[in-house]
C-alpha cells in the first residue's frame, strides 16, 4: 500500500487515540467555530461529511436547535463507531457515507459541514458538486482545511524530527494531506469546478493547541493519525522510538513540562 492510499486509513486503534489525543489538542477549538457559524441561519436539516469521531457532530447537537436534524457520515466505520460510542446530547443519524458520491437526494439539506476532511478527498471538485448536489438553494457549505504546516506548529515539529529517524525516507503524511491543501485560489477553483458559482468567503483563524506534556502530541499525531501506517510501513518495531524521537523534538523547543503550540486553519463558507 502507497502512502497515499494510507492516508485516508484510519481504522485499529487510531480512532480511540484520535478521539482521546487530537480531538483535545487541535480540534475541539474548530469544531465551536464552525458550530457557530451555523447557528444563525435558518436550518431544518444539516448534513455532515467526514465527521470523524464526531467532535463537531457533538457541538452542533448542543448549539443546534432540537427541531435541526443532524445527519453525521464518514468513509471509515471505525471512526463512526468511535462517535456513536461517545455519543451526543441528543438524537443524530450515523451514516457510512462516501463524500465522492453522496447517498442522498438532490437538495435535502440546508447546509452540510466538514471539519477538516476537505484535504483527504480525490477528487476535491467532484466532493464539492456531490455537496452542492445535495444542498438547497441558498443552502451553505462550510468546511475548514489546515493552514500549511509551518503555521502548525507541532505538526511542524513532529513532521521535522521524524526526518532524523527515517533520512532516506521521512514519513510525509502531515505536510502532504493535512497540511497540503491550504491555498485559497486552489480551494476557489476547485469550488468553482464543484459547480460554486459565488465566490467563497475564506477566514484564517489562528488558536492555541495545549497539552500538560510534549508526549500526548507526540502519541496524538505518531499513533493516532495515519502518519502511524507511515511510519509502521517504513519499520513496524520503531513506533515506540518514533514517538520518543516526537516527544523529545516538542520538549526541546516548547519546553519540558506543558507545551503550547499555534496551530491555524482556514474557514470556507459557500452558498449554492
Amino acid at each position: 500500500m502507497s502512502d497515499t492510499e494510507s492516508d485516508k486509513i484510519f481504522a485499529g486503534s487510531i480512532p480511540k487515540l484520535y478521539e482521546e489525543y487530537l480531538v483535545p489538542l487541535i480540534f475541539e477549538p474548530y469544531a465551536n467555530d464552525l458550530a457557530n457559524r451555523l447557528v444563525s441561519r435558518p436550518l431544518s436539516r444539516v448534513l455532515e461529511i467526514a465527521a470523524g469521531t464526531g467532535v463537531v457532530t457533538r457541538r452542533l447537537a448542543s448549539a443546534l436547535p432540537g427541531s435541526v436534524s443532524i445527519v453525521a457520515t464518514d468513509l471509515n466505520q471505525p471512526m463512526l463507531d468511535m462517535a456513536s460510542e461517545t455519543g451526543t446530547k441528543r438524537p443524530v443519524e450515523w451514516r457510512q457515507a462516501d463524500a465522492m458520491q453522496l447517498p442522498f437526494e438532490e437538495g435535502a439539506f440546508d447546509a452540510v459541514v466538514c471539519q477538516f476532511g476537505v484535504m483527504f478527498f480525490p477528487d476535491k471538485s467532484r466532493a464539492f458538486s456531490e455537496a452542492r448536489r445535495v444542498l438547497r438553494p441558498g443552502g451553505v457549505l462550510l468546511f475548514n482545511v489546515w493552514d500549511r504546516i509551518e503555521e502548525n506548529e507541532f505538526a511542524q515539529t513532529v513532521t521535522t524530527a521524524l526526518e532524523s529517524l527515517f533520512p532516506r525516507d521521512p514519513p510525509r503524511f502531515m505536510a502532504r494531506t493535512p497540511h497540503g491543501y491550504y491555498d485559497p485560489e486552489t480551494i476557489g477553483r476547485d469550488l468553482r469546478g464543484g459547480g460554486f458559482a459565488s465566490p467563497p468567503n475564506v477566514h484564517t483563524v489562528a488558536a492555541r493547541s495545549r497539552a500538560s506534556s510534549s508526549r500526548i502530541p507526540a502519541i496524538a499525531y505518531c499513533q493516532g493519525t495515519p502518519l502511524r501506517s507511515e511510519i509502521e510501513a517504513r519499520d513496524k518495531s520503531r513506533l515506540g522510538e518514533a514517538t520518543d524521537v516526537a516527544a523529545d523534538a516538542i520538549a526541546r523547543r516548547f519546553g519540558p513540562g506543558p507545551v503550547d503550540g499555534k496551530i491555524q486553519a482556514h474557514i470556507v463558507a459557500v452558498e449554492r
